[in-house]
């Protein structure tokens, strides 16, 4: 893409991730966003190719297209959360809280359910040009392993995950990168463990010197992404903040680089 094609592409995306255009919402027709943005009609359809294929647009119509993510099937409104009446800490210190919940589901008789309270984590997946991605080898002396993971760490009181993912990586990576993207929040383990997981994306980075985490940093390396799902399978990949970032960076790929 060249410059003016990559300004409408930004332009259009962050129009998408704002919220300007919603999920399900029709985008302009061709010949408006044309006239907008002051771009001919073949750079245009480039644009929204890409867009297509990062599955954050749909084709609906000839030359029409919808915001990706309209939810079609209803959530049930009829049913009733569990009733909490009241929790007590077990144990605490500065990594892992410990708390018994008494609950009561719906018809079924109240109990106390462990809850496991841990930190709230930021994740970062940086992809290069080259459509690699910025992976840290390590040894986890929990399950007693090495694997590839992603850079990332504990979001500190009062601070901003995005900048949480932006410095962990350079701290344990030596690279800063690019802008980073929030694509999801989830809990690894949320039958019994509260752990907010923030995934964000960067495109490109700048080496700025090496690791200054000593004790997160393992060996460095831009891993293709056409190598993830081999890794995977051979099980050389840990956690699962690692797990869901580059399952969305390979369900985001272009079709025709697959």
């Amino acid at each position: 893409m060249g410059p003016k094609t990559q300004r409408v592409y930004e332009t259009i995306r962050s129009r998408i991730e704002s919220g300007h255009y919603a999920p399900g919402d029709k985008l302009p027709s061709e010949r408006a966003l044309s006239a907008e943005l002051e771009i001919g009609r073949t750079a245009l359809r480039q644009v929204l190719a890409r867009l297509t294929n990062e599955r954050l647009i749909t084709a609906h119509d000839r030359s029409r297209y919808r915001v990706a993510g309209a939810v079609s099937v209803p959530a049930p409104d009829d049913l009733e959360p569990w009733q909490i009446h009241g929790s007590r800490r077990l144990y605490e210190n500065r990594w892992v809280n410990l708390d018994l919940v008494d609950v009561e589901p719906p018809g079924v008789e109240r109990f106390e359910h462990h809850v496991v309270r841990l930190h709230h984590v930021a994740i970062t997946a940086v992809v290069d040009d080259q459509d690699r991605v910025l992976m840290l080898w390590r040894y986890r002396f929990v399950p007693q392993r090495w694997g590839w993971e992603l850079p990332g760490g504990i979001v500190d009181a009062g601070e901003d995950a995005a900048l949480t993912a932006a410095r962990e990586t350079e701290e344990e990576t030596g690279w800063r990168p690019a802008k980073v993207e929030h694509v999801v929040t989830y809990q690894p383990m949320i039958g019994m463990v509260d752990s907010p997981h923030e995934i964000f994306v960067a495109h490109g980075a700048t080496k700025v010197g090496e690791p200054s985490d000593a004790e997160e940093a393992g060996h460095v390396a831009w891993i293709p992404l056409a190598e993830i799902p081999a890794l995977m399978g051979e099980g050389k990949l840990m956690g699962s903040g690692t797990l869901v970032a580059l399952l969305h960076l390979l369900a985001s790929r272009p079709t025709t680089s697959r």
